[in-house]
């Protein structure tokens, strides 16, 4: 199991947005180091927020955290849906990252020419099942989305299907709407869809819409790790220190 530390993110943590905002850095690296001393083995990192410079503090926040040595020696998660925080972040890493995240929302031009500068730093990169007609919500355009994004990622930008992470979008169930009823097993059956026809790639999901609107979380958790998905799953992670946000990453 693959632990995400998710703390490190103004969305996710008051604390750290707070710290961020008041450019209280040193502070907010302790942040990362408590993920890390908690067992995080990779570090989301994101600054998407309204009051923020979000390139600079990407960029400072990364470089700081490079020169900690117990933390600069977990990977770091770029985590943004704004394109110029992400550059602001490989320009500032060092060593291999996962870039969260790219889509075919914009087409097939923007998402080649976005994911061929991620390839020429090296970095993973999560895609999401999006595409010019929207998010997918069930089976078939799960995969297709994602069966049409690894082609053009591994014949035309040239990525190793390794460095390729597919999040085939988990959407909450318990909405009160018959039709979102089946959001989990729409999700369950993609993922095996991506794991028996794309060889190599991974697979990501927020399982928290799985058990967003139930009480016991950690049941459903449990039940899902123990049934259906243990088949799929090589890889889990969760928020370090904490069950309550939890994603599953899967590998072929």
């Amino acid at each position: 199991f693959v632990n995400i530390g998710e703390r490190c993110n103004v969305a996710g943590s008051r604390r750290f947005c707070r710290l961020i905002k008041n450019e209280q850095y040193e502070q907010a690296i302790d942040v990362a180091r408590e993920q890390v001393q908690s067992g995080a083995q990779l570090l989301d990192v994101n600054m998407d927020d309204g009051l923020l410079d979000g390139p600079y503090a990407m960029s400072k926040f990364l470089r700081l955290i490079a020169t900690e040595p117990d933390i600069a020696k977990v990977p770091v998660c770029i985590d943004s849906s704004d394109f110029s925080v992400i550059i602001a972040g490989l320009e500032a890493i060092q060593g291999k990252c996962v870039v969260n995240s790219i889509s075919l929302k914009e087409g097939e031009q923007a998402f080649i020419e976005r994911a061929r500068l991620i390839r020429r730093y090296g970095a993973a990169v999560v895609v999401m099942a999006f595409d010019e007609q929207g998010q997918a919500a069930e089976t078939q355009r799960k995969y297709e989305i994602c069966e049409r994004s690894y082609r053009i990622l591994t014949e035309e930008v040239g990525f190793n299907p390794c460095d390729i992470i597919f999040d085939p979008n988990i959407l909450t169930i318990a909405t009160g709407m018959e039709e979102h009823c089946n959001y989990g097993v729409y999700f369950i059956d993609a993922t095996r869809m991506i794991r028996e026809n794309l060889p190599g790639c991974h697979v990501s999901g927020g399982v928290s819409n799985i058990s967003f609107s139930f009480r016991g979380m950690e049941v459903c958790y449990f039940t899902i790790f123990s049934g259906e998905m243990s088949v799929l799953v090589t890889l889990a992670t969760t928020s370090s220190g904490s069950k309550t946000e939890v994603k599953l990453l899967t590998q072929k």
